[in-house]
């Protein structure tokens, strides 16, 4: 499926002014084992990864499937290549996300992290980001998104994570995709709120840098001090900026989130808490839209 500009066009309209939240069901291989074990599913349930990568691929169809995932509250959804490779009730998944849902689809396009240096863990080199974003192009995928972590406040470290994240983002511009550029604050760190300053300050001079015709959005943690990246969501080059829930709980993600006006979430952890494999049709559905309805509430 892949995409023509008037779809483009329309799931660019979505992102940027549509009434919702991105829900990041993009897990990858060091962290799906942790997130099947919140789910109900132990590790004794798989022997493999290919075994694995089928429990979470179930978790998340019956996720894409419940009567609560839909368009009315979901702008976006953020997925794993396996997902995207993968299809949902017979349909590739990017093509039943926007047909059957209403809901962009996203790709997870980062090989993980790197170890940490100067307070701060960058991508690990993508030498075949190419040729995944002509897939991603392919399969109809609308954007990408790709992680890095601050650890510190560390001018030289939060520099580097911002330069990388915007070269690669330039390079998926160029592919005809919408990046997620998303350098993640530890909320753990003893220095957050002055990690968040600095990286601001070099989020502006990487945007300021681009061309007028070059979008991109960016993903955030929520930060200490309300308000702060309201600036970057009016930049002309930035489509929208949607908070990460960064290990808070649903409630309190929701409660930091509703005190940024112009963030909305994209959050995976509390989009999932409570939910569980043995759980039935009905409670399921209720459990996730109750979260649903959270996140929704707090990025209007």
């Amino acid at each position: 499926m892949a995409k023509d500009a008037s779809v483009h066009q329309a799931q660019l309209d979505r992102i940027a002014n549509g009434k919702g939240f991105i829900a990041a069901l993009d897990q990858s291989g060091g962290s799906t084992p942790k997130a099947l074990k919140l789910y109900g599913v132990n590790e004794d349930a798989y022997s493999n990864d290919d075994e694995m990568f089928a429990e979470i691929h179930k978790m998340r169809t019956r996720i894409i499937t419940s009567p609560s995932f839909g368009k009315d509250r979901i702008l976006g959804a953020i997925l794993f290549e396996k997902t995207m490779d993968g299809a949902i009730g017979g349909t590739p998944a990017a093509e039943y996300l926007w047909n059957s849902c209403g809901v962009v689809p996203f790709l997870k396009v980062d090989k993980g992290l790197a170890e940490e240096a100067d307070g701060v863990q960058m991508m690990k080199p993508m030498p075949e980001l190419d040729a995944l974003l002509a897939r991603a192009n392919d399969a109809g995928i609308f954007g990408t998104k790709m992680r890095s972590v601050i650890k510190e406040a560390n001018a030289a470290g939060i520099k580097a994570v911002a330069a990388q994240q915007f070269e690669a983002g330039r390079q998926i511009v160029a592919a005809g995709l919408v990046p997620i550029i998303e350098p993640e604050v530890d909320i753990n760190s003893a220095t957050k709120a002055e990690a968040e300053e600095v990286l601001k300050a070099e989020i502006l001079e990487q945007l300021n840098a681009l061309p007028a015709d070059c979008k991109v959005a960016l993903k955030l943690t929520i930060p200490a001090k309300p308000g702060l990246y309201d600036d970057l969501a009016d930049h002309a080059n930035v489509v929208r900026v949607v908070a990460l829930s960064g290990g808070y709980s649903t409630d309190d993600a929701c409660a930091r989130l509703a005190q940024n006006r112009k963030m909305i979430a994209s959050f995976s952890r509390a989009l999932t808490e409570g939910l569980n494999a043995a759980m039935s049709d009905a409670d399921y559905d209720a459990a996730l839209g109750a979260n649903i309805s959270k996140i929704y509430d707090a990025s209007l």
